[in-house]
């Protein structure tokens, strides 16, 4: 199989207690640590990434961000999905040939631009333009900010999802959600659903998050921001052995 079928076929057929891990590379470095320990896909963070560029979250220039995600594709063997934010003004079709020549089988795409909602319909209208254009060589992961940017009606958000899955999205990732609204979303939305994880133990664990919902997690950039504090008690340390 292709590594987009590999990738396709990590998320069909999960048990809710065992959902899609997948840890959130900024790095080549650091992609081939989660690889060594036995993760079988994983998917970068626009945030972690910025982090690692010396940018802040949300102005990463297109050109840096597609060199370091392919960066990171060339360092591993599993399949790698990027989040390219909302797609950096491309047209769908050169924002597909910069995904594929980056080396990656799937794509994060936000419906809100500058913390505004998109107005769905014509969201759900690019994103089947970039999902024809990719002929099924890119997973797509529809993001949904109704919790975000909107009022947090999970309704609105299955409403939504349900246009983001009718133009071809493979799943929908409604961030921000509140994790007592998951069973909810679960319900309303078709195929797979990703959630945002936590790694501090102060959120339920990924095992818990299958059992309400999720298909896949995903960390955003707390593993990088997790990886930097770690560095900074090391560099502490260094300091006092002067």
């Amino acid at each position: 199989m292709s590594k987009v079928d590999v990738f396709r076929a990590l998320h069909r057929g999960r048990t809710p207690d065992d959902p899609l891990v997948l840890p959130g590379p900024w790095d080549a470095a650091s992609a081939r640590v989660f690889v060594e320990v036995g993760f079988p896909a994983l998917a970068t963070p626009s945030a972690g990434i910025a982090a690692s560029l010396g940018h802040e979250d949300g102005s990463t220039p297109a050109d840096e961000m597609f060199a370091a995600v392919a960066r990171i594709a060339r360092a591993v063997d599993v399949p790698v999905s990027a989040d390219v934010e909302g797609g950096y003004g491309l047209a769908p079709k050169e924002l597909v040939e910069r995904l594929l020549e980056a080396g990656v089988v799937g794509c994060n795409l936000e419906d809100s631009n500058g913390g505004v909602l998109k107005d769905p319909h014509e969201h759900a209208e690019w994103l089947a333009e970039v999902r024809y254009a990719a002929g099924g060589r890119l997973f797509v992961n529809a993001r949904v900010d109704t919790f975000e940017y909107g009022d947090g009606d999970p309704e609105r958000a299955i409403e939504r999802a349900a246009l983001y899955v009718a133009a071809g999205a493979d799943c929908i990732y409604p961030i921000g959600a509140p994790t007592d609204v998951l069973p909810l979303l679960r319900s309303g939305i078709q195929g797979p659903i990703n959630v945002h994880g936590s790694l501090d133990g102060s959120g339920p664990s990924p095992t818990e998050l299958g059992e309400l919902g999720a298909t896949r997690i995903t960390f955003g950039p707390g593993l990088q921001r997790w990886a930097a504090l770690a560095l900074q008690g090391m560099a502490g340390q260094l300091r006092k052995r002067k």
